[in-house]
């Protein structure tokens, strides 16, 4: 069976509600999932999955979280090929930089060699029923280009 490894940071509790909405679609398709908080996890770990997916929220006007800083930096030195990923996370549209951390975490994936299996999800703060849907929407799409 195809693995999923989800690897999230909340500061709010947004995010790894999120995270937890893209595992639940994943476990519906018959997907096994492993889902860890930033700090818990080594980048490496994302080598032994099918399917990659980082939920961050961007830190104030476009940082990414302190917590998530080592991930992304090790996760741009893996060699990812074969690999299908997908990037959501929160943010706040308030700033400026609204989910910019999301589109840091696309590029630090382009660059490990792995696919981009859908368009990023961007929340809004916490997820309300339309972006749930968006979610389903993009745990699916990734499943299907396995």
């Amino acid at each position: 069976m195809a693995l999923a490894k989800i690897v999230y940071a909340s500061m709010t509790g947004n995010t790894e509600e999120i995270a937890d909405i893209v595992a639940e679609a994943f476990e519906n398709l018959d997907i096994d999932v492993e889902i860890n908080e930033c700090t818990q996890v080594d980048a490496d770990e994302f080598e032994d999955a099918d399917i990659c997916v980082v939920a961050t929220y961007t830190y104030d006007d476009g940082d990414l979280p302190d917590e998530i800083v080592d991930l992304y930096e090790d996760l741009q030195e893996l060699d990812l090929s074969g690999k299908i990923y997908g990037v959501c996370g929160s943010g706040d549209t308030f700033y400026d930089e609204f989910c910019k951390s999301v589109d840091d975490f696309d590029a630090a994936f382009a660059k490990t060699g792995a696919v981009k299996g859908t368009e990023n999800v961007k929340v809004d703060l916490n997820a309300e029923e339309e972006d749930i849907e968006k979610l389903e929407a993009f745990a699916k799409a990734l499943v299907s280009k396995l």
